[in-house]
């Protein structure tokens, strides 16, 4: 049993002055700092199992809803690369880098990412995941790496497309999701995107589908759209309704030109909508429309498409880039942000079976430290605007726990790094030698 003392608390609802907590994996206790001397007699806590939190903001650990891992090993790399549309980025590089990696790889990627959750305040993590070279037991490496070496939360899924052979694809995929542990790591059938998928293909996974819920990116761009009205002569959504696929909590990613009648289909069918607006901005593709998703009640989550190991950038991104696209600083406000934010702790409750989210009795013990010393008053209603405008621009926890477990202390990563860095950066220099 373990406790913080003298800390500010704020939950992105609710903000707490001078509080203690007592937490083993679970938050035990919290309450007025006063009130701390006789609860760590009651549960015969020493006192230096204590941590002085005076000066600091405790948050929750963030949640990162759509990411690829994978995307680690493509940081510095140089090839050939022109790309005149969406499709030929994909095959200059990512279609590339997926192509060429092993189980060794993956592994290492995700353990290299996982330190930069950390660093971020990220304890829980939705992955989409590709290697063609080795499909049958990747999953398992990069739970290996984030869940039992790691300590943190995750999902992943195998993206399923033509271009890897679609039966070990959906055996990836069936077997990660039938090796879920409650609480810290499951699963989605994967799917890259309509474009790489054929209907013999989306026939295949409908047979072993059942009622688990897909993972696709959709619409991110003009040419998936076209050609899906050009395959099937209907838009994106309703080809995977039309065969069934999307089951409820299902994440449709990007979605930047869906119409109307598709979203009211995603809202009907108890699916998430997940933006990656730092992705979009990079790849030259657009921004969704959130206002139109936030008007057919679709729940919106958000990710980083692999851009980075952090998710506090792309709260920035998200609300500038709403502001641009609308061309109108009113259209999308911090509490749009915050319940996209609590949208992820709920997603993940409810499919991990988890408490996340909250810093109060019976929830999940993944928090993260801030220094931050207020320069104006900090109550429930402005937490979010002191984050964003004080905090998010230059993000740094001091400390991190992931289960009651420290990771981060005094700033430092608690896990070997260099050993972990030194074997990326070995691993790292095989896949780029491969690739030119």
């Amino acid at each position: 049993m373990k406790a913080i003392n003298h800390v500010n608390t704020y939950d992105f609802q609710n903000y707490h002055s001078n509080r203690y907590l007592v937490f083993d994996h679970k938050i035990v206790h919290t309450g007025p700092a006063e009130d701390l001397p006789k609860v760590l007699a009651q549960y015969n806590i020493p006192e230096d199992k204590v941590i002085d939190g005076k000066g600091k903001l405790l948050l929750p650990g963030l949640a990162l809803c759509h990411t690829h891992i994978y995307s680690t090993f493509a940081r510095g790399l140089a090839l050939p690369f022109n790309p005149k549309n969406f499709v030929e980025l994909l095959e200059q590089l990512w279609w590339k880098i997926d192509g060429a990696l092993t189980k060794e790889m993956v592994y290492s990627s995700a353990l290299v990412s996982g330190l930069g959750y950390i660093r971020n305040g990220i304890t829980s993590v939705i992955d989409h995941h590709a290697s063609g070279k080795d499909i049958l037991g990747t999953l398992a490496q990069i739970k290996r790496a984030l869940v039992d070496d790691l300590g943190l939360r995750g999902m992943s899924c195998f993206e399923t497309s033509d271009r890897f052979d679609i039966s070990s694809c959906i055996k990836e995929n069936i077997t990660n999701l039938e090796s879920s542990q409650r609480g810290e790591w499951g699963g989605h059938f994967g799917m890259h995107a309509s474009m790489t998928l054929s209907d013999d293909s989306l026939r295949e996974i409908k047979k072993s589908l059942g009622d688990y819920p897909i993972h696709i990116h959709v619409a991110e761009s003009t040419m998936d759209m076209e050609d899906c009205l050009s395959r099937s002569k209907m838009t994106l959504i309703k080809r995977l309704d039309k065969f069934g696929l999307i089951n409820r909590d299902s994440l449709i990613v990007h979605g930047i030109y869906l119409d109307d009648e598709e979203m009211e289909l995603i809202a009907e069918r108890g699916a998430y909508m997940v933006l990656n607006p730092s992705s979009n901005m990079n790849n030259g593709v657009g921004l969704p429309d959130y206002k139109k998703m936030k008007s057919h009640g679709l729940k919106v989550l958000l990710g980083n498409d692999g851009m980075s190991s952090a998710v506090v950038n792309e709260w920035q991104h998200l609300l500038v880039g709403m502001h641009h696209r609308y061309q109108d600083p009113t259209a999308f406000g911090l509490d749009d942000l915050g319940a996209i934010i609590n949208n992820g702790y709920d997603y993940l409750n409810g499919v991990l079976g988890t408490k996340l989210g909250r810093l109060e009795k019976g929830y999940e013990a993944d928090f993260q430290l801030l220094d931050y010393n207020p320069p104006t008053p900090l109550d429930g209603d402005n937490g979010l605007g002191h984050l964003f405008y004080g905090q998010a621009f230059a993000f740094r926890p001091s400390h991190l726990w992931a289960k009651g477990e420290l990771k981060l202390k005094d700033y430092r990563l608690l896990a070997d790094e260099e050993a972990i860095h030194e074997q990326s950066r070995v691993l790292s220099t095989q896949l780029w030698e491969s690739l030119r």
